[in-house]
This record gives C-alpha cells, structure tokens and sequence, in this order.
C-alpha cells in the first residue's frame, strides 16, 4: 500500500510564502485545501481531476516490486487520496483512515482495544453506537461501557467512572439527536489526569471538519460518518477515522485492522465523497445561515415547546458553542456582516432538535405535511430531512433510557439543507400549523 501524503494543519503543501524571513509563509485555508489536496493534476494526462480506478489487483515487476499498489483491499487510488484530503480538511491532523461505512469505523476503533478493555462514553450517543458498544462489543470481546452525562457531570464523577483497564473515552459533541455540548478541552484534562489516561475520541458528524476541530482542542482521534456531511449528496456510506501527528503508532494500527477486517470503501465512494469534500465550506456556511433562521422561527412559534440548536443565544450553552468553533468557522462568522443575528445568535452547524406542543400524533403530522423537508433517516445531505428519533434513529435505545435522555414522543429533528432559506421557513411554519390542527 502506498502510503498517503501527509498534510498537517494548517500550512498546507501549496503555501506559496519564503522561508527567508522577509516574509511570512502563507497558509492555505479550509477550502483550498478540501479543493487541492489529494486532488493534484495527473503527471501523465494533465486531468485536474483524479480518474476512478476501479481495479482490484496492480502488475508488480518483480516479486513485491510494484508501483505501491498489491490489491484494493490494503490500498486504492482513490482511497489514498481521499484520505489525503480527509487529514488535511480536519484540522490538526496528519493521518485519514476511510472505512466503508460509520457503523464499521466504530466497530474497528473498538476492536482496537483488544479483549475485556473498559471505555467511558457519553450516555446521549448515536443509537447504532449504543446498539454496538452494548450488544456486540460486549459480547463479541468483553467490551464493558459506563455511560455518563459528560455535560453535566462533575469533574469527580467523570474520574470516578474510570478504570485501570479504561482505555477510550467516546465523546459526541453535539450529541445525536439532543444537541447537548460536551466540553472537549476539559475531558481531555480528565483523561489526561487519569493514571490510565485514555485516548479520547470525538464523533465530529454533526459539526464536520468545517465547524470544528477537535484535534485542536486535544482529541485524539476524530470520526466521522461521511455518509452525512462530507459527502453531502446522499449518496454515499462512509466513515473515517483523523489522527494527529503524534499518534503515527496507533495509526499503524488503526490501518493494520481497516485492511484485515477488510470493511473499505469502494473506489468510486471515495471517488465521490472527496468530490462532495470540495464544497463543504461553502455548503456548512448555508446549512449554519438556514438553520439559524429556521431556529429562529422556531422559538417564536406557539406550537413549539423548546428549540434545541446551541447557535441561538438562548441556549445554555451558547457560549461553550463559540468557543468550540473552529478557526475557519470563527473567521467566516465574524467576517460576515449576516451571520451574528441582532440577539447574538450565530451559525453552528446545520442540525436543529424541537419539541413539538402536543405528543407523537403532532409530531408525525409535522412531519408528515412538510413539503421540503423530507421525512427520512440521516443527515447532511443539500436537501432538507426531518425525522423522530424516538421511533427511527434512536428506536434501539430501550424507552426508559430514551425518557432520561429526553427523547421523548414530541422530539423533531432537522437537517436544515442549502435550498432558500425563505422556503424552509415558509415549509415549517405550514407544517406547525397543520400539526396544531390534530389537537383541535
């Protein structure tokens, strides 16, 4: 397998400054990097696009003499590629490992961690990593897994419910679908104080390499399920794994199982994902400006009992928001005059959680009437989706957890897309009106 270029972030191999020191070496940003990197000109056809090579086996010249590439399972073109640009968009990172779907890229972190280890996650997570660290990893490698309100927890607590043998702390921040907001930075200094100091692994799904940057907050590992925004078209299953620098051995590793387990991405879903990778700057700042707007006509409806999205300068959190963004999100935020509303509100990703007045009947009728937001699973895509995480996403979660996780029968969530945001807005307050008529 040819190794992948490793960009760290963010000076870039396309910086054109002098290293003589008259001036200062210029670094690319988000953009230009999602753009270029892994995506240089053919040597041998000038194409300014990377072609799609769809073979799974390379001649070698002699025995174990080849130009990188043995069999598509341990590397690809494309692959490489793409991860190449994964690790350059991430900021802070060094090293892109692609799996063939998310679910597969939680599976490989944990079976990492060998036989009997003990992790800490927090206890709102995704509803298919619950579903494995509780119902398979258990089974399958002895995985145990305390799960804990890392929002709200004490710095004791949190320390308590590390072990000798806890070796990862699984963070989501925002959390899937409640949109609570772990403070990254400080669970690492717990980690870090912990005589068994666990890695700490951020699912960055919901904000994208765009809105923040948890390597640079002192993650150790990011994920992603690309399925969601780095693609963004919806048509694509594909996870990730970004590392920093410094963990080039546990990379080794991480690249060791992704091709003995052998859960890849074809060469046309890299093909694709990294096609998606070029405009996710300028998709997230739509899907952040649509959803503050939505939002916003969100809280001041009358058939609506809580709005949910940390961008509004209501929620509790609102701070620990702005300060979790990303250098490139916070640049574009304060560059641009539309993007902090009169009350302070900003973009922060395209995500919003509500609940609806009424119970599952107003819900489903909401989401049942609306014409742009499409009633389906998933997230990030160009088009709008709504969806009931307590009998879809989060189904597999048991009820009596779900209530304490506040995933409860009137609980929408949105992924507010890049259509015009008049429209989206117009689409809500319809459907609102349609659900309130259930009561009547």
């Amino acid at each position: 397998m040819a190794p992948a270029p490793v960009y760290a972030n963010p000076t870039s191999h396309l910086s054109n400054g002098h290293s003589n020191g008259l001036k200062k070496p210029h670094s690319d940003g988000f953009g230009t990097r999602a753009i270029h990197v892994g995506s240089e000109p053919n040597s041998a056809t000038g194409a300014v696009i990377p072609s799609i090579s769809l073979s799974t086996t390379y001649k070698q010249d002699a025995i174990g003499v080849h130009k990188g590439f043995e069999y598509s399972r341990s590397g690809n073109p494309n692959r490489d590629a793409f991860e190449a640009t994964l690790a350059s968009i991430e900021a802070g990172g060094a090293h892109g490992i692609a799996f063939a779907s998310g679910s597969a890229t939680t599976a490989t972190v944990l079976q990492s961690l060998g036989p009997n280890a003990h992790i800490v996650s927090v206890n709102d997570v995704y509803g298919g990593t619950f579903r494995y660290m509780s119902k398979v990893a258990s089974v399958n490698q002895g995985l145990e897994t305390t799960f804990v309100d890392l929002e709200n927890a004490e710095d004791d607590t949190i320390l308590a419910a590390i072990r000798p043998n806890t070796k990862l702390i699984w963070i989501e921040s925002p959390t899937n679908p409640t949109l609570r907001l772990i403070d990254i930075p400080r669970i690492v200094s717990l980690a870090r104080s912990h005589p068994s100091s666990p890695l700490v692994l951020v699912d960055n799904t919901f904000l994208s390499p765009f809105y923040s940057s948890p390597l640079l907050q002192g993650a150790d590992i990011v994920m992603h399920s690309l399925t969601k925004y780095v693609n963004g078209h919806s048509d694509v299953v594909m996870g990730a794994l970004i590392l920093p620098p410094h963990h080039a051995e546990l990379t080794s590793k991480l690249r060791y199982l992704q091709n003995a387990i052998g859960a890849v991405p074809s060469a046309y879903d890299c093909w694709l994902a990294q096609r998606g990778a070029k405009t996710l700057h300028l998709r997230m700042k739509a899907h952040g400006t649509n959803a503050l707007a939505v939002a916003k006509a969100l809280q001041v409806s009358p058939y609506v009992e809580e709005v949910i999205y940390p961008g509004l300068r209501s929620h509790p959190r609102n701070d620990l928001a702005w300060r979790s963004l990303s250098p490139h999100a916070r640049k574009f935020i304060e560059s641009s005059e539309k993007s902090i509303d009169e009350e302070g509100g900003f973009p922060y990703g395209g995500m919003i959680s509500f609940r609806i007045r009424g119970g599952i009947a107003e819900a489903e009728k909401f989401l049942t009437s609306a014409r742009l937001f499409t009633l389906a699973e998933s997230l990030g895509g160009v088009e709008s989706l709504a969806e009931h995480p307590a009998k879809m996403t989060h189904g597999s979660i048991p009820e009596a957890e779900r209530a304490l996780l506040g995933i409860g029968d009137n609980l929408v969530r949105l992924s507010v897309g890049v259509e015009e945001v008049e429209d989206l807005v117009a689409d809500v307050e319809q459907a609102l009106e349609a659900a309130a008529s259930v009561s009547l």
